[in-house]
């Protein structure tokens, strides 16, 4: 995990073929290097902080903001998507009122089919 002071965590399953890739689009996105990148299956539980524990941070996509707070799921792309210089469009359209509902009931359906990915 890079250590910037400041700068969002995304905590994801590295385990996941699926996930790896879309993380790597990410990391290879113009601000990615802006961002720590946790991969949780090769990281400490005390590099999750107190508030995450592994098993939960498998479970579903999570980010931690650059003010110490905690979102996941369709928050936590929105999120991410905010610091990737190509992908802030993407966030602004998660912005459109009702989306990040539809959004996350979306994330919910994948999160079911997600373990087929899965090594």
């Amino acid at each position: 995990m890079k250590s910037q002071a400041k700068a969002p965590t995304v905590y994801f399953d590295g385990g996941c073929p699926l996930c790896r890739a879309e993380i790597a689009t990410y990391q290879q996105s113009s601000g990615g290097s802006n961002i720590n990148w946790c991969d949780v299956t090769q990281s400490s539980p005390s590099e999750l902080g107190p508030d995450l524990d592994p098993q939960t941070a498998l479970k579903r996509f999570h980010v931690r903001k650059s003010n110490g707070s905690l979102v996941s799921g369709a928050e936590g792309f929105v999120e991410v998507w905010g610091h990737l210089d190509n992908w802030r469009w993407l966030a602004a359209l998660a912005r459109i009122p009702g989306m990040l509902y539809v959004m996350e009931k979306s994330y919910l359906l994948f999160l079911r089919v997600r373990p087929l990915w899965r090594r």
